[in-house]
This record gives C-alpha cells, sequence and structure tokens, in this order.
C-alpha cells in the first residue's frame, strides 16, 4: 500500500460508513429493492479492477443458452450512448461498450442490453415480444435496486477481498461483510494446478457462511488466435516477430502466455476500457510494420474495423474450474429450474 493511500485511510472510514448505510436501509426495505418474475442471476465483485467477470458471464451463457433464452445486462461501461440499447445488426463496441459487444459477436442466439438503471433495462427486456427466460447482470453486485434471485462473488487470486481495505485506501466498493450476500464466491484467475491445501488456505481466509458455496477457477486461453477470416496455432507463431496489445485491467497473464523463446516481440498496454483514437491506432500500426497484433478480445472489438484489421488477431479465454465445475452447474440449474 503506497504512502498516499495511507493518508487517505480517514476517507475510506467516511466511504465504508455511507456504503453500509446504504446497504443497511436497502436491508431493511427503507430504500427499496424490485424483485422479478423470472431467474436474475447477478455476477459481480467488491472490489474494482478485473476480477474475471467477463469469462464468467460467457460460462453462464454457454452453460444456459441451449435450453432457455438468455439476456445479458451490463451497464455499457464508457459507451457512448444512453439510457437503454438492445443490441442489433447496428450495434458496435461504441454504442454498447466492449464487453457486451464481445458478447453479442460471439453469441448471436442470446438477447444482449446494456442499462446503468438495471430496473428500467429489465422492464425494457420483459417489454420485447421475445421476452428472455434467464437474465444475466453483469457487474451488478452493488446495484441493490434490483434483487437477483442468485448472486455470484468474484474475487481474484492473490488479491482477496479478505485482505483489501475499502476505497481510497484500497480497492473494496463496500465492506468485506457485503460478501454475506453472496450465493456462490468464486477465486478466480487461480493457478490450474492449486493445491487443495491452499484452496482450505482461502476458505478459511473468507469466513463464508454455511449455506455459501466456494468454487476456484483459472483463465483457460484457447491454442489458436483468431482473427476475421484466419486461424492460426499459437505454438505456430510463438516465436515470430508479433505485437502484443492490451487494455485490460490485468494483462500480465495474457503476455505470459504468448511470450517467446527470443525477444522479437514488442508489448502495449494501455489501462481498462481503453478508447483508442485514431492518433493510438496510427502510432501501433508504425509501431508493428509488417508484424502481426495479437490483442485480447476485449480490445478486438474495438479495433477490429479500424486499418489495423488485416494484421489484427485475438486470443479467446475461457473460465475453467480448478475442481467443482459439475456441482457449480447443478447449483446454477437448480436455481433456474425452481423459478421455472
Amino acid at each position: 500500500m503506497n504512502l498516499l493511500r495511507k493518508i487517505l485511510f480517514p476517507f475510506a472510514i467516511l466511504y465504508g460508513l455511507v456504503t453500509s448505510i446504504r446497504n443497511f436501509l436497502f436491508d431493511i426495505g427503507i430504500l427499496k429493492s424490485y424483485s422479478f418474475d423470472l431467474p436474475i442471476i447477478a455476477v459481480g465483485n467488491l472490489s474494482v479492477g478485473g476480477t474475471g467477470k467477463t469469462p464468467q458471464i460467457e460460462y453462464l451463457i454457454r452453460l444456459l443458452s441451449g435450453k432457455y433464452k438468455i439476456a445479458t445486462l451490463s451497464r455499457g461501461y464508457k459507451r457512448q450512448s444512453e439510457g437503454f440499447v438492445l443490441a442489433d445488426s447496428t450495434s458496435n463496441a461504441m454504442v454498447l461498450g466492449d464487453e457486451p459487444f464481445q458478447f453479442y459477436q460471439k453469441f448471436p442466439g442470446i438477447q444482449v442490453a446494456v442499462d446503468a438503471d438495471r430496473k428500467n433495462g429489465i422492464e425494457h427486456l420483459l417489454s420485447q415480444k421475445e421476452k428472455p427466460e434467464i437474465i444475466l447482470l453483469d457487474d451488478a453486485f452493488q446495484h441493490r435496486k434490483v434483487k437477483a434471485g442468485f448472486y455470484i462473488l468474484l474475487t481474484s487470486y492473490g488479491d482477496l477481498y479478505s485482505d483489501d481495505y475499502i476505497l481510497p485506501t484500497g480497492n473494496l466498493r463496500e465492506s468485506r461483510t457485503g460478501a454475506k450476500r453472496a450465493n456462490v464466491v468464486v477465486v478466480t484467475k487461480c493457478p490450474a494446478n492449486l493445491s487443495l491445501d491452499e484452496q482450505n488456505e482461502i476458505k478459511a481466509k473468507l469466513k463464508l457462511t454455511p449455506s455459501q458455496e466456494l468454487y476456484f477457477s483459472f483463465i483457460d486461453y484457447d491454442d489458436s488466435i483468431f482473427s476475421e477470416d484466419k486461424t492460426m496455432k499459437v505454438e505456430e507463431i510463438r516465436n515470430n516477430d508479433k505485437l502484443l496489445l492490451a487494455g485490460i485491467a490485468k494483462p500480465e497473464p495474457f503476455f505470459e502466455f504468448l511470450k517467446s523463446e527470443v525477444n522479437n516481440q514488442e508489448i502495449l498496454t494501455y489501462p481498462d476500457h481503453y478508447h483508442f483514437t485514431e492518433k493510438d491506432i496510427l502510432e501501433i500500426k508504425e509501431k508493428a510494420k509488417h508484424k502481426i497484433i495479437i490483442t485480447t478480445e476485449k480490445d478486438y472489438v474495438r479495433l477490429k474495423d479500424s486499418v489495423l484489421a488485416a494484421q489484427l488477431y485475438y486470443l479467446p479465454i475461457r473460465s475453467s474450474f480448478v475442481s467443482g465445475g459439475n456441482s457449480f452447474d447443478e447449483s446454477i440449474q437448480n436455481f433456474v429450474e425452481r423459478l421455472k
């Protein structure tokens, strides 16, 4: 923790008090939460920064979309539109935000919507001719105006909410006690071979209630990279000249997975959800020269229609469970079936 964050500790106490009062008012009903007559699953975290919400939402889409009509509802962070927007063939990352547009591109059989007011967004979705049967709320753990039926709380391995502090001293949006609202806690971005002993150590730190379930997941990288019309194996291009580019919260594992045995790659890092300007794109083009450019899926949807398109590839990722994946699936499916 740096010195400035320590100095700001009194503000963290004040911020924590405000969020605790807000949660208390929701808990006792003075501030109203709205429920809806269909399964709503909220995925979120206690902290700012990347905990793997997008791959977790995609996991749920794959799990449920073969059997049910699915809609995702996100805030649409940094989009250049306002209010409720339902994705269609005219949509792009500027209108929806990068992550919702990624959902729309990857899963054409679902509805993808954005609205900062989740209650309003749900009401609009339910007014459509084709109503969803399940709604997945992206990054909505603190959006208490809507009461979801099932809450999935994510916390990153190596950056557990139990070890963190409230903003601005730490990165927590609310007190650690907020974790009690979760039905399931998933420790994300774990080593794929995380030992049972370490799992038990983390479980002891998180101090979950007896009714809460705990799972451990890791980021599973694809063995191929993709462009609009080409596919190449990662191992085939690992030692080729290339430029690696990422505008995500914690890009180090992405770079590590793609690194070559020889030093023939250039790495460019941008802030999370970065809006690439025309100047940025031209600078990337100049640095890349003849090299292929490999980026994340989230960045790809923002760059694929630019002058970089001919040399631009993305590396897909998935969320996979260290163990207990079948149990997680059953918990989700049982919740949905109870409400159908």
